[in-house]
């Protein structure tokens, strides 16, 4: 057993590495350990990085709520609000129209069916109000991929939810590739909830900022994952396009396999975040999405976000070099 610490933006976290052989392949399981204390949160929010779930709720062990067997994908070990403790971020998430409500379901062709469906997005919602009432300095990221159609659907769950008092107002967005406002400014204004979606035309029918619009994004899936190349995901704009303020990197299988997670979320994804660096226009990327994001053969996700923001705070790969009368050497 050997420790490290992650540090997220705002947080220095402790985390205990159980180190186990999985088909001669080294993967380390990592828990949480310690929260220590809040850190700088005086920059611009696309100055930070943070680390994002890939299908968060779509989670292992997650017992039906339609009394069929569910015949899907997981992506996940842990609840979400386990994910939040842990230091996640940003959370992806897929929504449908389904059984007269607003679900998430790991689905296809746009319809959730029994055996694909993981729950009422209201019961994940409620995890994420409850995390932002106890944390009064966190911000969360949404991402949705939406089939939802019913009319003001979404609108609907997340007041359903009481999220609507920390929603970031799309009119706050910038639109031209300026900074973002202050994290300490987010905070102190109680907007820290951010939420993306995937249909463009509810930005103006729900006030849903339509992703693409501020971020740019690679390819997901294994086509997003040949080294030395970070292609670009069809529905956004060229990933060097500086009027975007975002920049995500997806980095996970087009069919999810926790063992091989081990190996990806390690220096195959460090490596991917350099190469995406260059065809971002030499912007590191504010969203690293992966899955088992606790699976590793060594930092994992975790000492990626770290490394990110090390660079985009202070221009070192180590964000324990940033912090003042910090001992550790800035390399770069």
């Amino acid at each position: 057993m050997k420790t490290w610490n992650a540090t997220s933006s705002f947080a220095t976290q402790t985390w205990y590495l159980f180190s186990s052989s999985i088909a001669n392949l080294k993967c380390d399981l990592s828990k949480i350990c310690l929260f220590v204390v809040l850190q700088n949160n005086s920059l611009p929010f696309n100055k930070y990085a943070f680390l994002t779930t890939h299908n968060a709720f779509a989670i292992e062990g997650e017992p039906s709520h339609t009394r069929v067997p569910r015949v899907t994908f997981t992506n996940q070990e842990d609840t979400v609000t386990q994910q939040l403790n842990n230091g996640v971020r940003a959370l992806m998430l897929d929504t449908y129209d389904f059984q007269g409500d607003v679900w998430l379901c790991h689905s296809f062709k746009g319809k959730c069916h029994d055996y694909t469906a993981f729950e009422p997005t209201i019961d994940t919602l409620n995890e994420i109000q409850a995390f932002l009432s106890a944390n009064p300095g966190e911000i969360v990221t949404l991402i949705l991929e939406d089939y939802v159609e019913a009319p003001n659907g979404l609108t609907n769950v997340f007041k359903a939810a009481g999220l609507m008092k920390y929603w970031f107002p799309v009119s706050n967005m910038p639109k031209s590739g300026q900074d973002w406002p202050l994290v300490s400014d987010m905070v102190t204004r109680n907007q820290r909830l951010l939420v993306f979606n995937s249909k463009q035309e509810k930005e103006q029918s729900e006030g849903i900022a339509y992703q693409w619009n501020y971020m740019v994004e690679n390819q997901y899936g294994n086509d997003g994952m040949k080294a030395g190349s970070c292609s670009n995901r069809a529905e956004s704009s060229p990933q060097n396009d500086k009027t975007k303020s975002l920049v995500l990197v997806n980095y996970f299988r087009s069919v999810p396999i926790k063992q091989l997670s081990c190996q990806f979320n390690y220096e195959d994804l460090v490596s991917m975040l350099n190469t995406c660096y260059g065809a971002a226009g030499n912007r590191w990327a504010n969203f690293v999405a992966v899955d088992f994001y606790k699976r590793s053969g060594g930092g994992g996700s975790f000492q990626a976000t770290d490394t990110l923001n090390g660079e985009l705070i202070c221009g070192c790969n180590d964000v324990h070099a940033c912090v003042p009368r910090s001992t550790t050497p800035c390399k770069v």
